[in-house]
């Protein structure tokens, strides 16, 4: 019995400590500045080079480039949108 006893013990002190980390407020803002960076930065410039592909597969010359960059713009407010719903969240 003394063996089923350590063995019990062995596992429960291997399990992770599952406490919610808190970090200051400094960090937090930096990260969600980050977060918004990408969110605004990516799918504008994606959108864009895009539209320069699709312009130079299909001949097409500004059409591509217009339509992919507005729905590039159009995600990077969505994207940001929903993050900001997602920081308020906590506060209400």
């Amino acid at each position: 019995m003394p063996q089923q006893s350590r063995l019990a013990k062995n596992k429960t002190s291997q399990i992770p400590n599952l406490k919610k980390q808190t970090f200051s407020a400094p960090i937090v803002l930096f990260v969600t500045a980050l977060d918004t960076t990408w969110r605004a930065f990516v799918p504008t410039l994606g959108g864009t080079f895009a539209g320069i592909g699709l312009d130079k597969l299909l001949n097409s010359a500004p059409i591509g480039v217009i339509s992919c960059l507005l729905l590039g713009i159009i995600l990077s407010i969505v994207l940001i949108s929903r993050q900001l719903i997602h920081v308020r969240k906590p506060l209400r």
